[in-house]
C-alpha cells in the first residue's frame, strides 16, 4: 500500500511540473504559437517547366492533408504548360506536314502524274505480257520439231 501511495504522489508530481512547464513557466509564457507552413511556389515563373521542377515540388501539410488551394495552383500551372506545349508541338507538326508536301511537289503532285504513271505502267505490262506469249510460242513451236524428228 505504501508503494500504491508513492507512485500516485510521483504522478501528481511529474504532471505538475509539465503542466507549468508549459502553461507559465518562468520567463517564457506560454509555448510560442507555431507558424503556419506556407507553400512557397517552386516553380520557375520565367521558364518552361522541366521534370525537375515538379518532382522537386513539395506540398505542406496540414491537418488533413493538404491545402486545396495549393494543389489547385500548382496544378493549374502543370495544365496550363502542358496545354502550351501540345499548342506549339501542332503548330511544329503542321509546319512540318506543310514542308514535306512542298518538298514533294505540292499536294496536287500525284493528282496530276499519277493517271500517266499508271498508263505506262499499263502498257509496261501489255508489253511484258506479249514478250511472254512470243515465246511461249516459239517454245511450243521448238517442241513439236524435235518431236518430229
Amino acid at each position: 500500500m505504501v508503494l500504491f501511495l508513492f507512485l500516485v504522489i510521483a504522478l501528481v508530481v511529474v504532471v505538475g511540473a509539465v503542466t507549468l512547464a508549459v502553461v507559465g513557466g518562468g520567463e517564457r509564457a506560454a509555448l510560442p504559437d507555431v507558424a503556419a507552413e506556407r507553400f512557397a511556389d517552386p516553380l520557375p515563373p520565367d521558364r518552361a517547366l522541366r521534370r525537375a521542377d515538379v518532382e522537386a515540388l513539395r506540398f505542406p501539410l496540414t491537418v488533413r492533408g493538404y491545402r486545396m488551394t495549393d494543389v489547385d495552383e500548382a496544378l493549374g500551372r502543370l495544365a496550363a504548360e502542358l496545354a502550351e506545349r501540345d499548342a506549339h508541338i501542332a503548330e511544329l507538326e503542321a509546319a512540318l506536314a506543310g514542308a514535306q508536301a512542298t518538298a514533294v511537289g505540292g499536294p496536287g503532285l500525284l493528282k496530276t502524274h499519277a493517271p500517266a504513271a499508271l498508263q505506262g505502267d499499263t502498257a509496261l505490262r501489255d508489253a511484258a505480257e506479249k514478250a511472254q506469249g512470243a515465246q511461249g510460242a516459239q517454245g511450243a513451236e521448238e517442241t513439236e520439231e524435235e518431236d518430229g524428228r
